[in-house]
């Protein structure tokens, strides 16, 4: 994506995400969570994510802990780790997602459950 190009919306079961930044060395969504809604149980085994909560309220499953973060509160996630963000709230849960490491494609997501079967 060149920094004249639109972000395109990626639509989920669970919601959307923007691309905001995608380079050689990081790329940056921005996540979009219905109410009740959560992506599936997950890692990476080529980056590392930090996840920023800029609206609503989320749950976190980090390894064998859940977390909660409100706006403004942040939590990094190592490679490798297994992990889930949820909106367990009645409003739209926006979290921005930057991911660091050596590849950022889609298809290095290894699930361990998905409430959508995929």
């Amino acid at each position: 994506m060149s920094a004249h190009d639109e972000p395109v919306l990626d639509r989920r079961p669970w919601g959307h995400f923007e691309v905001l930044r995608d380079s050689a060395f990081c790329k940056v969504k921005l996540l979009v969570v219905e109410p009740g809604q959560r992506l599936s149980l997950q890692r990476h085994l080529r980056r590392a994510e930090h996840w920023h909560v800029v609206k609503g309220c989320a749950e976190i499953a980090l390894g064998g802990t859940t977390l909660a973060l409100r706006c403004g509160e942040s939590l990094d996630i190592p490679r490798g780790s297994w992990h889930r963000l949820a909106n367990p709230g009645a409003l739209e849960l926006v979290v921005v997602e930057v991911q660091i490491g050596d590849y950022f494609g889609e298809d290095d997501i290894e699930r361990g459950s998905d409430d959508y079967g995929r």
